[in-house]
């Protein structure tokens, strides 16, 4: 990705991250031990999806859309922030998306970056710009993504025992 797509990308990424401090998620019952073997091995666990995500759709525009390296930094933008926002939901709660209903600041976050980084690659601002049915394939990918990893990621987290 060029510098400016990075920063952008972070731009959006710390507004989600700020609203989560007025998030809702439940507290652990009890005090929780720090496992960090569990916790790195969870983190590798969604890290490694995530990336599997990533790069199928990175490949999917260079051999079947036949994107250039231009659209394809767009495309890295836009799954890079996408992906980050389902990550950002399956992380932050230990049982199922939809167990804990987020707060208004998160949700309105989440859909201001959304809005904001699929403007700016319809519209080619600061990126190569991306047809319409791009961005919204890639959004429903992500959303699928999302739910495949969720159904994944509640059996690991309980056998790590940090559900």
């Amino acid at each position: 990705m060029t510098p400016m797509l990075m920063i952008i990308s972070m731009l959006g990424g710390d507004l989600l991250g700020m609203s989560l401090t007025t998030d809702n998620v439940q507290p652990s019952p009890i005090p929780n031990a720090w496992r960090i073997s569990s916790l790195t091995f969870a983190g590798v666990f969604m890290g490694f999806f995530e990336f599997a995500f990533c790069t199928s759709i990175l490949i999917f525009g260079k051999f079947h859309l036949g994107f250039g390296i231009e659209k394809l930094q767009t495309l890295s933008f836009l799954v890079l922030v996408f992906g980050g926002q389902a990550c950002t939901y399956l992380n932050r709660e230990r049982k199922h998306l939809g167990s804990n209903k987020p707060s208004y600041w998160v949700v309105g976050a989440s859909v201001l970056d959304l809005i904001i980084a699929s403007t700016l690659a319809i519209c080619g601002i600061a990126m190569s710009s991306l047809p319409i049915f791009v961005v919204g394939g890639i959004l429903v990918s992500t959303v699928v993504f999302a739910l495949i990893l969720d159904v994944a990621k509640v059996p690991v987290f309980n056998r790590l025992k940090i559900a």
